[in-house]
């Protein structure tokens, strides 16, 4: 009979913990919503939602890139067997580095927005709005950040072992499900922040 892979199931339990911390951080942006719905009308206005969108489009793209490196993971391709324009024989550390670029751009976006909010004087204790808008994105560019830093010691594990086994291969799926989770996350931030305003 064949079992579960232990690190497999850990961190699907650990994401279901994480799913309650996300649902926490939805309720309280509600919650200030409901309460202040003139300053939320009025400050919500200021949001760049064509710029939001790309940076969005860019970081759910990085789920796609993460999954075709799973992909190469599971056949134990770490790394390219063609030269590098040839998407199709990119390994894993290929696709996760695309992936890791990404989502750095996601970051860099991130950042960029924040320096234009607060220059709108829209900063992280101006108001319940500015606290619920930078708790929320904040605590989500952090697990952003948290993934990158996965897919380095990924990458690194990768071009450190002499033979890319199963063990390997675990190790990148589970990076894959932290990334899809965070994506699923921003894009119900984006639904909640940008569109429905």
């Amino acid at each position: 009979m064949n079992r579960p892979n232990v690190v497999a199931v850990g961190t699907i339990v650990w994401l279901g913990s994480e799913v309650m911390f996300f649902a926490g951080l939805f309720a309280i942006y509600f919650t200030l919503r409901g309460t202040s719905p003139e300053l939320w009308a009025s400050e919500t206005a200021i949001l760049n939602v064509p710029f939001a969108l790309t940076i969005t489009i860019i970081l759910v793209a990085s789920s796609f890139t993460a999954q075709f490196g799973v992909f190469a993971a599971e056949r134990l391709q770490p790394r390219r067997t063609g030269s590098l324009l040839q998407f199709t024989k990119w390994g894993m550390v290929e696709w996760f580095w695309a992936t890791f670029v990404m989502g750095a751009l996601f970051v860099i976006g991130q950042v960029f927005e924040y320096a234009t909010l607060v220059s709108e004087y829209i900063g992280l204790t101006s108001h319940s709005y500015g606290s619920a808008f930078y708790i929320t994105t904040g605590f989500h560019g952090l697990h952003v950040l948290g993934g990158l830093i996965a897919f380095l010691l990924i990458i690194g594990r990768a071009y450190a072992v002499t033979r890319f086994g199963h063990k390997e291969a675990t190790s990148a799926i589970v990076v894959s499900y932290y990334w899809h989770f965070v994506d699923v996350v921003w894009i119900g931030l984006f639904l909640v922040i940008y569109v429905l305003k």
